[in-house]
């Protein structure tokens, strides 16, 4: 990751803002040259504007090849997708779960998509515009709000031990291009959600289930289904044994969301928040 470092150091270097204040500090120096009788501001030269023009677009040009060649060295440093089965393996075996565990129900799969990465199964597992925001925020300083792709968050949890900076976000881009090309859509959804935490120390999918609904994935009904969709985004908070409330609001959130990409319709979304989300008095399934 070195290289990575040097390369991002470049960057730091080049960017419009400490260049731009380098141009402005000369032409402060030379202000008393713009000025012409009577005090009045005349326009710069054309030669004079195409200058500075042509050394802003250098600077932005300078500072979109050091950010390909970084990514692109990202893509040789990083491990292989081909790890990923080995290191999901390894974290069940570390939680004591089965894995490969049962297969994805089509009801969380809908709810974990319409609600973490609306454009799964169409983005090159990082979303174009998400990969802007990150550009921005880090250049202007402000921290980026914006969530992370499904790949960008299983490579998360696999890779990087869950933690998040500056270099492990462009790890966790090249990794999700990576895991998009490996591993299908639905083999991407079964390890995310086996390597997943759902709180009250439930670890995979089906010990989730059955620890809060008594029942194995594939019996799961909607509202179930969505609600530990929901849950994984912060298990602790909007764990449904300990706070209720929260994560009754995360689960209206879920169900809002599938109906607005239009896994639902108006009638199954009214539906789905009036039922009841039955969770069990016995863990485990029967």
């Amino acid at each position: 990751m070195l290289v990575v470092v040097v390369a991002v150091a470049a960057v730091v270097a080049v960017t419009p803002e400490g260049q731009l204040r380098a141009l402005g500090t000369r032409r402060a120096a030379s202000s008393d040259d713009n000025f012409g009788p009577g005090g009045r501001t005349r326009p710069l030269p054309v030669s004079r504007r195409f200058r500075i023009t042509f050394r802003i677009a250098k600077i932005v040009l300078a500072v979109v090849v050091i950010f390909a060649v970084a990514v692109g060295l990202l893509f040789v440093l990083t491990p292989s997708a081909g790890q990923a089965t080995a290191l999901a393996q390894a974290q069940a075996r570390e939680h004591h779960i089965a894995y490969p565990g049962p297969q994805v129900p089509l009801y969380f799969a809908q709810a974990l998509v319409a609600t973490e990465d609306h454009r799964f199964y169409t983005d090159p597992g990082v979303d174009p515009l998400a990969l802007a925001r990150v550009v921005v925020s880090w250049v202007t300083r402000h921290p980026d709000q914006g969530g992370s792709t499904i790949d960008q968050q299983l490579a998360k949890n696999l890779y990087t031990g869950g933690h998040s900076g500056f270099t492990q976000d462009l790890e966790q881009l090249a990794l999700a291009v990576k895991l998009n090309r490996a591993y299908s859509r639905p083999e991407i959804l079964r390890m995310y959600a086996e390597i997943a935490y759902y709180g009250h120390l439930y670890y995979g999918l089906e010990a989730a289930s059955c620890g809060y609904f008594g029942r194995p994935p594939d019996r799961l009904t909607l509202v179930q289904a969505a609600m530990l969709a929901g849950v994984v985004n912060a298990p602790t908070y909007d764990d449904p044994l300990v706070y209720p409330r929260q994560a009754r609001t995360r689960l209206v959130h879920v169900i809002g969301r599938m109906a607005a990409v239009g896994y639902l319709t108006t009638a199954q979304e009214t539906a789905a928040l009036n039922a009841p989300l039955g969770l069990s008095a016995v863990r485990g399934c029967q």
